[in-house]
């Protein structure tokens, strides 16, 4: 476990604005229509840190915020627990009150890790809100499970394993891919946790798996096919399998720019000027982008068949690279083997 990090005022508002956007995009606009999203800066913005011990931190016991399973297990940790995320638990706890007072919400819902800061807001409902003198309403907390892997480890960005739903944040070719990528041991659950696949299906893959004839990363495919239709729609889903195919050696799909720049960062990339590159051989090209050390050690690849110019394999050790090469006028592909790829941008 590792300390929160906290954001600066100035950023606040920057961060709360995505949230509707890629909220509304995964649900019906009907639903989406009625959503407020609400920033918490507005009800604590004003208040001094005096006027919360007194009107909020009077109410909190001790013993009660230790007891926290989340608060004992980070004290035991080797790191600890400052006092900024020790009294986080008592600022969601009064987010609820706010809520619940201002827009007559009753139900707070959450992860599972989240149960200790929801019980200190139903807790400071009661007594804050008796002690104003008024019936505090009855109000409930909702959990669900963690989405962790099989080793326990949970998914967020705490943990640096964040899926962004917006598509200005994470590439649906990297939504895509990141899913692709689950383990045998974890695509199963997921399948279960984050699809609407009829879970006889399910089980037939998972059954599949254990079969000889199983075709690896069957349930992977599946899964990632699933989750990025559901988030990104056909249209993200189509980008994705575009973006997947274009890195691989011989494939037929033809390439375009927002093809390349949707794997810009899973393939390492460099300038060169257009008069290094056009009219210029390859193996002078693969050794000025650094992909190897030599154009000797170039022309024994392409001899082997290893070198591919935007995912058509070279023949020509001195093959010269034409303007035509150039995808709408700015990029080139260029592979040496199967996992050695380079996005070469013209200056």
């Amino acid at each position: 476990a590792k300390q929160l990090s906290l954001s600066p005022d100035g950023s606040v508002h920057y961060s709360t604005a995505p949230s509707s956007s890629s909220s509304s995009s995964s649900s019906s606009s009907d639903v989406a229509a009625q959503v407020t999203v609400l920033n918490n800066l507005d009800w604590f913005g004003s208040m001094s840190f005096l006027s919360f011990l007194r009107d909020i931190g009077k109410f909190a016991r001790v013993g009660q915020m230790l007891a926290k399973d989340a608060v004992r297990s980070r004290m035991e940790s080797e790191s600890g627990i400052s006092f900024t995320e020790f009294t986080y638990q008592l600022l969601q706890g009064y987010d609820f009150v706010h809520l619940a007072r201002e827009h007559g919400v009753r139900v707070q819902a959450g992860g599972s890790d989240q149960w200790g800061n929801i019980t200190a807001g139903t807790d400071l409902i009661r007594k804050l809100m008796a002690a104003e003198g008024q019936e505090p309403p009855q109000c409930f907390g909702l959990t669900f499970p963690l989405l962790v892997d099989s080793e326990g480890r949970k998914f967020g960005k705490s943990t640096g394993g964040a899926v962004w739903l917006s598509e200005a944040k994470l590439s649906p070719y990297k939504f895509y891919q990141y899913l692709f990528q689950v383990t045998d041991a974890d695509v199963i659950k997921f399948l279960r946790m984050l699809t609407f696949l009829p879970l006889e299906e399910i089980d037939a893959l998972e059954a599949a798996m254990s079969q000889p004839g199983y075709l690896p990363n069957t349930a992977q495919k599946r899964l990632a096919e699933a989750v990025t239709r559901f988030v990104h729609g056909e249209e993200g889903l189509a980008q994705a399998l575009k973006a997947t195919e274009a890195l691989r050696p011989g494939a037929a799909t033809a390439l375009d720019a927002a093809t390349l720049e949707a794997i810009a960062g899973d393939a390492p990339s460099c300038s060169l000027p257009g008069s290094q590159l056009v009219g210029a051989v390859l193996p002078d090209v693969m050794v000025a982008a650094g992909m190897l050390k030599s154009k000797g050690e170039v022309r024994r690849l392409i001899k082997g068949g290893g070198v591919y110019l935007n995912n058509v394999k070279v023949t020509e050790e001195l093959q010269v690279v034409q303007q035509e090469d150039l995808i709408e006028g700015r990029l080139l592909l260029l592979a040496a083997g199967k996992k050695n790829k380079m996005l070469v941008r013209v200056e």
